[in-house]
């Protein structure tokens, strides 16, 4: 989504001017950025402003220029807006993983607009060095009552980690009569076992379990969520379709008295008609 975003911004920005500067800027959280717009002497009636444009949000001005020699100062939490010579600065202190946006630098002069510098920054937080998330398929059938086990694998490599934090495992039920999942169970950080491979042993396998005894309403589609460093990573999904036997056994029955009134009618009117043959003779 982010992506198709920037793209598109980027071909509008290649449409503005002629002499625009495009370019992208990988940061990691918690490092200090500094954007530079430059300033030409000449001029002297026009205005500066650092636009903000982030998926799904409106545009956001951060700072803006009254004049050339203006000394002013603007700052909005951890952003911060000043004209320096020859250049407008623009300073995040501290980046966060929600200062991921388009950055522009806009001029203003006697109400034309014009992009000067676009820059597309991208906060990246700690890898988790999560490889994948999968779930285990339910093969026998299940029928209200029988306890039932699901299990979320999360696989990971501790070379490409550089984050410490642990798993947080959350399990969601999507019902196909509800519009949104909805959360049934927070997983506890002992309640998961853990192996290595014993052909890499940088690779580790974490096996997470939910157990429950179900009824017909646990009918669904179970997903387990794992969160750590600011990302939330989702599994395949496990399918549970619950039988009752109490209504399989009701239809069966049903079933079975129908076709033997079925039988009782056929052999009423075969006799009714062997009868008319014999009373006609």
């Amino acid at each position: 989504m982010l992506t198709i975003f920037y793209i598109l911004l980027l071909i509008d920005f290649g449409r503005c001017s002629d002499h625009q500067i495009f370019d992208t800027k990988n940061v990691a959280v918690g490092q200090n950025v500094t954007l530079n717009c430059s300033r030409d002497h000449r001029w002297l009636l026009t205005n500066l402003f650092w636009i903000r444009l982030a998926s799904q949000s409106f545009p956001e001005v951060l700072g803006s220029t009254i004049s050339h020699n203006s000394p002013t100062i603007e700052k909005t939490h951890h952003i911060t807006t000043k004209q320096e010579p020859g250049t407008f600065v623009l300073h995040l202190n501290r980046a966060q993983l929600t200062d991921t946006a388009v950055y522009y630098c806009i001029k203003e002069s006697q109400l034309t607009m014009t992009f000067l510098k676009g820059t597309f920054l991208r906060v990246k937080g700690p890898d988790p060095g999560i490889t994948g998330v999968t779930q285990d398929f339910l093969s026998n059938p299940v029928h209200p009552g029988d306890p039932v086990t699901l299990q979320c694998s999360v696989l990971s490599n501790s070379e490409n980690r550089t984050c410490t934090e642990d798993h947080s495992v959350y399990w969601y039920r999507a019902k196909p009569d509800e519009s949104h999942p909805s959360l049934i169970y927070s997983q506890g950080n002992n309640s998961y076992d853990c192996e290595r491979s014993p052909e890499a042993p940088s690779q580790q396998k974490c096996v997470y379990s939910f157990s429950r005894n179900v009824s017909s309403s646990d009918t669904g589609t179970y997903y387990c969520a794992v969160a750590t460093c600011g990302e939330i990573l989702f599994g395949n999904g496990t399918k549970l379709d619950i039988k009752d036997l109490q209504k399989t056994n009701t239809v069966v029955f049903l079933l079975c008295v129908a076709l033997s009134i079925s039988l009782i009618v056929i052999a009423f009117l075969i006799y009714t008609i062997k009868e008319k043959n014999k009373t006609s003779v």
